[in-house]
């Protein structure tokens, strides 16, 4: 493999920003797999969620979104403020092409912001049915260059969201060599594929589920072995071990130290992966983002990323992080060792209300008396906690909250908003999970 560029010190970082690009607005991109996690997004501080109908959209999984609830979802966030981007962006096959008119109809009558397209014929039909619909082009195209994003504009684009292969020169010549109307989208958090801008037909050769239109079966996350039957005595050593390798494996993508970069070489919409995550996951990344880009924000010369903020991204489920291509070609892009998740923390309850000197919580994970655990608010750093008494439901003491969805108060001076998360780091501080 190629050796990554060597990160930016704060002299080039200084350098590297563009004056006009300081005072733009960025926008934060969350994901929504469902109501809930739309939800998430939004009382964390997403500018903007996308989420997918129950077709045409890349994420068969987290299709949960019908008409009437995608309505209901447009509704709620733009009563506070959040744009709302629907994918439309699989590779549709003749049969599916008619039903796409009236699909994009009942996109229009449910008020979505603006439709995510890869396919160049649904864009065409797009410019058709719903003439005036804002038109985002998805990673799935694989823009590299600033020729095509030139001419998804002149077809009609308002953005372009680039291949995930760039580099963050490349994206600034992208900027620099496209109309300034056309906005920039770029992935800075979340899962990467192995394969070229997310187009992969493994996952259609092996198990007939194309990845293509939302059914990736995710082979690369599987354990494989290389055996050669006729070139006897030629030795391919590409195992870690006699257990085999994950030898498509990749890491996960973590921007956020470098949010000044990503911003300084022209992106203007910050998107986090993850529309098959939990709401947890949309909660704490969508949290910690915006956070740091409020910081970015006020003082966008001297960007420092706390060491508490660099924390919070580790906090959820997620697999080894990297910077991926954005400063060259990864060195270390891919682990070979396991396709599962780290996960370090559990989420053990929920803020209903604080009341009387006690905080009244709805229990997700077991925890007891005497137990550490942290509260997280939208917009605050995490607020550790010794829990040093607890009640049922009906005020009667107990030592510890071992059934779902039980109501549980503890004494607490402090208050937290309704919605306010309470987690606790696992005892090995380095779970894995698949």
């Amino acid at each position: 493999m190629h050796r990554c560029k060597a990160k930016p010190n704060d002299a080039e970082r200084e350098r590297a920003k563009p004056m006009s690009v300081v005072n733009s607005k960025i926008e934060l991109l969350s994901p929504a797999g469902d109501f809930e996690r739309l939800q998430a997004a939004i009382r964390f501080s997403a500018d903007a969620v996308y989420l997918g109908g129950t077709a045409f959209g890349m994420r068969v999984a987290s299709a949960r979104f019908d008409f009437d609830t995608l309505q209901q979802a447009v509704e709620y966030a733009h009563a506070r403020g959040v744009r709302v981007y629907l994918t439309c962006n699989t590779l549709p096959r003749n049969s599916e092409l008619e039903a796409l008119p009236d699909f994009l109809r009942n996109a229009q009558t449910c008020n979505v912001d603006a439709l995510i397209v890869t396919d160049i014929g649904v864009l065409d039909i797009v410019k058709r049915v719903i003439p005036d619909m804002e038109v985002h082009i998805s990673t799935q195209a694989g823009i590299v260059n600033y020729a095509a994003a030139d001419m998804f504009y002149r077809m009609g684009a308002q953005r372009v969201v680039l291949a995930r292969e760039l580099t963050l020169d490349e994206i600034a010549q992208i900027r620099d060599k496209t109309p300034p109307q056309l906005e920039i989208e770029a992935f800075v958090h979340g899962a990467m594929c192995m394969s070229f801008s997310g187009r992969c037909m493994l996952s259609s050769y092996l198990t007939g589920r194309d990845a293509n239109r939302g059914a990736c079966a995710q082979p690369c996350r599987w354990r494989y072995h290389l055996m050669e039957e006729k070139r006897e005595g030629e030795f391919h050593p590409i195992f870690e071990d006699e257990e085999g390798t994950y030898i498509l494996n990749a890491k996960d993508l973590c921007m956020i130290e470098y949010l000044d970069q990503v911003i300084g070489a022209g992106v203007t919409s910050l998107k986090i992966e993850g529309r098959a995550k939990s709401a947890y996951y949309v909660s704490v990344v969508t949290n910690a983002y915006r956070m740091a880009l409020d910081l970015y924000q006020r003082e966008p010369h001297h960007y420092i990323l706390p060491q508490w903020l660099k924390q919070e991204v580790t906090k959820v489920s997620h697999r080894r992080y990297c910077t991926g291509f954005y400063f060259g070609q990864p060195q270390e892009g891919q682990y070979y060792e396991t396709g599962g998740y780290l996960r370090s923390f559990d989420v053990v309850g929920i803020v209903e209300e604080w009341k009387e000197g006690y905080l009244y919580l709805t229990q997700r994970n077991k925890f007891s008396v005497g137990d550490e655990v942290e509260f997280l608010s939208p917009g605050r750093q995490p607020v550790q906690m010794t829990i040093t008494g607890m009640q049922d439901g009906s005020g009667n003491p107990i030592q510890s909250a071992p059934h779902p969805t039980m109501q549980v108060r503890i004494p607490s001076d402090l208050t937290f908003p309704c919605g306010t998360i309470v987690r606790m780091a696992l005892q090995d501080g380095q779970g894995l999970s698949r």
